[in-house]
């Protein structure tokens, strides 16, 4: 076996040193895989599944307490291990003995495990909660163990992880920067089960749902699966993928703005105009009223000379950049990014050098706050094979870009809108474990773009494939509230995106919805109360896991009917009966017709609340429908309605 197939094997190792012994000495000790370390939780009353590698064909035993069980490794070095289910309890020892050593972990408690997962809101610490000194100061119990795993982007499912992720008792130290939805939800749950607990946060802020896909289930959605072989060409062949994102972003650019080909701002930037770039740096420190806004779209050009003609390929370094960039070089593509200032390098064929002068154009389109070059200057270069840096970081010009372009292709190997990136990096690696179930906060990157429903369905169909429970429970936390109240009711993506998870909980039968609705901040898209968000994750979870004799989602509506000339509204799920606060009846209800909407006169009546007819046309209702509706309709538990768009049905 190959050093390289030795180092692939060792993509689960239990340490770095293993996996050194592996490649460089025929001996090996075995390893276990990841997440099973020191101080995990595994899983109660579900069989205990044991990954790692070994020799080939190497017999093995592995041992947890009392229980043992014989295995093979593989021919590809690979032996997996299923034990039988187990009550809770612990500590237990694992140990996997073969011919050169054993490999062991240590302190392991046998309760229930939690994946919780999404972008910022799911990631976002307990220490900058409401109260959050306070809570991390009360965060100590060794039978809470917690498991961060690393942001990184994957592009096949199991390449190897370059730094193992460690279990931790939650402790003050180790629980400040935890994920506090899911550390405070938890809690919660170990109060009422009285089981060891294992939190696993895997989020990353600022990502869309497509890249936490697995990539069998994006195959499956609308326009995707050309994204999927696209990441799957890059990972054996960048060249050839970045070659072929260029010409589908350049497709975009030609229908968007009515350029020939060859007649492209990287193919002919003469007829551009181009302004001196005053500085390396964000644009809007230009001085220039083009670039003061947030947001939009420049290009840069720099001319450079080389002294001789290449002997092999160059390395192009541009600094930071802001947000996503696409380069050329002498009209070719040679790389693109997305990354809110992260370093940018690039290699560049030398087949498109040559002596003398050459060109490189950037792209650079940014959606949020500040954009551009922004360095610093010394870490611009091109580096030829074989010769001394070129700097680049003076002599750059600029060209605005005044069209409204929309939104550009995203590359399938990025991190925020990929495909499956996040999935390969940073779900798969944690292997075919149990859990108890997965919580589930994104979807204000996805604001925009309908089909969420359909894109939930699927990382719910993987996520439970690789984890092995085709009924694992998820709990999906609906958009907080955020930005101005309406004053007239208007169109909505974050409604689109609260009503589209509403329907895909719905649709699965083993998921819930959770509102947030009613607790964000109008000026902070990061709501600190995710104490209260946690108690609703709390209660969801105890239905769908636990069995708990609960609505697991407060009042939802479960139809709406015409009742002699007005609609009826009637919500499940609700406790006691429905109520209005602060006003005589609920509001936020909006009767639509063909073209429009309007508010509507509402009162509530026990499990239903009753539109009064304004004798104009009629066939759907919705409520809350806006980034930052504003709420009062509860039951006795009190818990928020659902935001949803229904259609009207017949008496």
């Amino acid at each position: 076996m190959t050093p390289s197939a030795v180092r692939r094997r060792c993509y689960w190792a239990l340490a770095a040193a293993s996996c050194a012994a592996a490649v460089g000495a025929s001996a090996q000790v075995p390893t276990i895989a990841t997440p099973m370390g020191d101080h995990a939780v595994l899983q109660r009353d579900r069989p205990i599944v044991v990954t790692g590698t070994a020799k080939p064909g190497e017999r093995l035993t592995v041992k947890l307490g009392t229980q043992s069980l014989r295995v093979r490794a593989a021919a590809n070095g690979a032996w997996q291990a299923k034990l039988a289910p187990r009550k809770a309890g612990g500590p237990f020892r694992l140990d996997v003995t073969g011919a050169d050593g054993t490999a062991s972990a240590s302190d392991l408690m046998i309760g229930d495990v939690w994946l919780c997962s999404g972008q910022s809101n799911m990631e976002y610490p307990l220490k900058s909660a409401l109260n959050g000194e306070g809570l991390v100061q009360a965060a100590a119990d060794p039978d809470i163990r917690l498991l961060s795993m690393a942001q990184r982007v994957g592009l096949t499912a199991d390449e190897a992880l370059p730094e193992r992720p460690m279990w931790q008792a939650a402790t003050p130290e180790s629980a400040a920067d935890f994920s506090a939805a899911c550390l405070l939800m938890v809690k919660a749950l170990k109060a009422d089960a009285k089981v060891p607990m294992g939190a696993i946060d895997s989020s990353w802020g600022g990502t869309r749902i497509r890249p936490w896909i697995a990539a069998a289930d994006a195959r499956k959605l609308p326009d995707t699966a050309a994204d999927v072989d696209l990441l799957a060409l890059y990972a054996r062949d960048r060249t050839a993928a970045i070659r072929q994102y260029a010409d589908q972003w350049g497709g975009w650019w030609r229908a968007k703005t009515g350029d020939a080909v060859g007649a492209e701002p990287w193919a002919a930037p003469d007829k551009r105009q181009w302004k001196p770039v005053p500085k390396i740096g964000v644009w809007q420190d230009y001085g220039d009223p083009q670039t003061a806004k947030s947001g939009g779209h420049v290009w840069f050009r720099k001319r450079f000379d080389l002294s001789a003609a290449p002997t092999g390929d160059a390395l192009i370094e541009l600094g930071g950049v802001d947000e996503i960039d696409v380069v050329w070089v002498n009209g070719i593509a040679v790389g693109s990014t997305f990354g809110w200032g992260s370093p940018r390098s690039y290699t560049v064929p030398a087949s498109v050098l040559r002596q003398g002068s050459n060109e490189v154009i950037v792209s650079v389109g940014d959606s949020w706050q500040t954009g551009g070059m922004i360095g610093p200057a010394e870490a611009i270069r091109i580096t030829p094979a074989g010769a001394a840096p070129v700097p680049l970081g003076k002599g750059w010009r600029y060209s605005v870009e005044t069209a409204d372009l929309g939104r550009a292709p995203r590359m399938p190997w990025e991190s925020h809108a990929g495909v499956s990136t996040l999935y390969n990096g940073m779900i798969a690696p944690l292997g075919p474990i149990a859990l108890k179930g997965a919580a589930w906060y994104q979807g204000e990157s996805d604001a925009g773009m309908p089909g969420y429903d359909a894109r939930m369905a699927a990382l719910m169909a993987g996520w439970r494939r690789q984890f092995g429970d085709p009924q694992l429970p998820f709990i999906i936390v609906g958009l907080a509230n955020f930005g101005a109240p309406p004053t007239a009711p208007q169109e909505s993506g974050w409604a689109v995106v609260r009503d589209e998870q509403r329907r895909a909980a719905l649709a699965d039968g083993h998921a819930a919805i959770v509102t947030a609705v009613d607790i964000g901040e109008p000026t902070d898209i990061h709501p600190a109360n995710k104490n209260d968000l946690a108690k609703r994750m709390a209660q969801a979870a105890s239905v769908l896991a636990y069995g708990a004799k609960l609505p697991p989602s407060g009042p939802l509506p479960l139809h709406a009917r015409r009742a002699a000339g007005d609609i009826v509204v009637t919500f499940e799920g609700v406790k006691g009966k429905l109520a209005a606060s602060s006003a005589a009846g609920p509001i936020g209800f909006e009767l639509c017709g063909p073209t429009s909407c309007r508010f509507a006169e509402a009162r509530a009546q026990g499990s239903t609340v009753r539109l009064k007819g304004d004798g104009q046309a009629v066939d759907r209702v919705r409520y809350a429908w806006a980034d930052a509706p504003v709420v009062n309709l509860f039951d006795e538990a009190p818990l928020p309605a659902v935001p949803f768009e229904l259609p009207v049905g017949a008496e």
